[in-house]
This record gives C-alpha cells, structure tokens and sequence, in this order.
C-alpha cells in the first residue's frame, strides 16, 4: 500500500518510457514521506482505444489508492506533486489529472494477513 494506476493513451509512451513515467510517480509518492518507499506499487495501464469525447488524444490520469488515514491537505498535496511531476515529462499535454480514493480499513485485507 500504496497503489498507483497511471492510465494513459499509448502514444505517450512514444515519448517516455512507461518505466520513467512510472518513476515520476513513484518518486513523487516518495517525497510526500506519507509511505515508505517499499510500500509504494505504481502500474501503468497504456490505452489505444477510448470512446467519447476526448481531444486531444493524449491524456494522464492517476488513481491512487491509499489506506484511510491521511488528511485532505495531505491527500491533495499528494495529487499535486504527481501532477507536477508529469508535467514536466509531458508539458505538451493538457489532460493530466489524478483522483485519491482511501481503502477502509475494515474491508481491506492481503495474502500477508493470513494466520
């Protein structure tokens, strides 16, 4: 814990690799000091098809899944620095966005926990 998903179209990863996208992520995640290091997990989901209105094609979004816990000012800190963090990979881009959503405590459970 934490997970971060980093969806993005797959054109970008013409640009930059996913591994150095990944690494601003994690990075950024990093200098929050809200998480350990070794806690921290980045994936990257590249996308080549998506419908609706999106233009232009290129676009960033991070979920990020933390354990409940951390206040606002925190959480928002948080998406800032990784949304800063990809604009300077991307300045090119216009769409780069990231939600936090918590994992409750009570419902939360991992292979780690078992007796």
């Amino acid at each position: 814990m934490p997970h971060f998903i980093i969806e993005c179209s797959d054109v970008l990863l013409d640009k930059h690799s996913s591994e150095k996208i990944m690494k601003k992520v994690y990075e950024a995640a990093i200098s929050s000091n809200l998480f350990k290091p070794e806690e921290i997990k980045v994936r990257i989901r590249p996308y080549r098809n998506f419908y609706g209105t999106f233009s232009p094609i290129e676009f960033i979004h991070v979920f990020g899944n933390i354990m409940e816990g951390r206040n606002q000012v925190q959480k928002n800190t948080l998406s800032k620095n990784i949304v800063t963090g990809l604009n300077q990979l991307f300045p090119e881009v216009s769409i780069i966005s990231m939600n936090i959503r918590d994992f409750d405590r009570t419902g939360y459970f991992n292979k780690q926990m078992l007796p």
